[in-house]
C-alpha cells in the first residue's frame, strides 16, 4: 500500500517542525510539502496533490476556512484535517461547512494525530470531543427559514419570476437581455438553492410561496 501523502499548512515554523518530526516516524505517512500561508497551501495542493492537508485556521492572508474551500475546489480528492488552537464556534462551524473532514486541537498527541490522518484518508470524520459537542449543539438549535431573497440573488429572482410565468430559457433571455447560457446558469443555481429537481418544481414552489407576483426587472 502506498504512503498517505500529507501537506502541512501552518504559519508557525515550530509547529510544522514538530508535526513533521513526529510524522516522519510513521511508516505509512509521507510529508510531500509545507506551506506557511493559505495561499501557498492552495498552490502546493495543485502541484503535489496530497491525500491529506493538515490545515491551520488563523494565518496571514486568507485564513484556513477560505483555504479549505479553495483546496477542495482545485483538488476535491484531498481531505482537509484542521489542526488549530481555536475552539470558538466562529472557527469550528465555518471550517466544517467549508468541507474539512476533521477538526483537532494542537494539544492532540502525536499518535492521535497519526490515527486521525489515517481515518480521514479512509473517508471518516474525526472531531475533537469538544468540537463534536459544539456540532451536536448547533444541530439541535431551531433553524430559522431563510426568506427566498436571502437565498437568491436579485437576478435569480428575476429569472424565477419568469419561470413562474411559464417562459422558456429563450424567452427569459430576450426579456432580461441576457444570453441563453447565462439563463441556463441562473436556472441551475436556482434549482440547487431551492433544492428542487426541475424548473416545473421551482415554478410551483415560487407560485405557492408568492414569490412570483412581482414585476420582473429588465436590463
Amino acid at each position: 500500500m502506498s504512503n498517505i501523502r500529507v501537506l502541512l499548512v501552518d504559519d508557525h515554523d515550530m509547529v510544522r517542525l514538530g508535526v513533521r518530526t513526529y510524522l516522519l516516524t510513521e511508516p505509512d505517512v509521507e510529508i510531500v510539502g509545507e506551506a506557511n500561508s493559505g495561499e501557498l497551501g492552495v498552490e502546493l495542493v495543485q502541484q503535489v496533490k496530497p491525500d491529506v492537508v493538515l490545515m491551520d485556521l488563523v494565518m496571514g492572508g486568507i485564513d484556513g476556512v477560505q483555504a479549505t474551500r479553495e483546496v477542495l475546489a482545485v483538488y476535491p480528492q484531498t481531505k482537509v484535517l484542521v489542526l488549530t488552537s481555536y475552539l470558538e464556534d466562529e472557527k469550528v462551524l465555518p471550517a466544517l461547512e467549508a468541507g474539512a473532514s476533521g477538526y483537532l486541537l494542537k494539544t492532540v498527541l502525536g499518535d492521535e494525530l497519526a490515527i486521525a490522518i489515517r481515518k480521514v484518508f479512509h473517508g471518516e470524520t474525526v472531531l475533537e470531543p469538544q468540537v463534536a459537542a459544539k456540532v451536536v449543539a448547533n444541530l439541535q438549535k431551531p433553524k430559522p427559514v431563510a426568506p427566498v431573497t436571502d437565498l437568491l440573488t436579485e437576478r435569480e429572482m428575476d429569472v424565477l419570476r419568469l419561470i413562474g410565468q411559464g417562459m422558456t430559457n429563450q424567452q427569459i433571455g430576450e426579456t432580461l437581455y441576457i444570453g441563453i447560457k447565462t439563463v441556463k446558469t441562473h436556472v441551475s443555481n436556482i434549482l440547487a438553492k431551492l433544492s428542487v429537481e426541475d424548473r416545473t418544481q421551482a415554478a410551483i414552489l415560487a407560485i405557492r410561496k408568492g414569490w412570483v407576483d412581482g414585476e420582473s426587472k429588465k436590463g
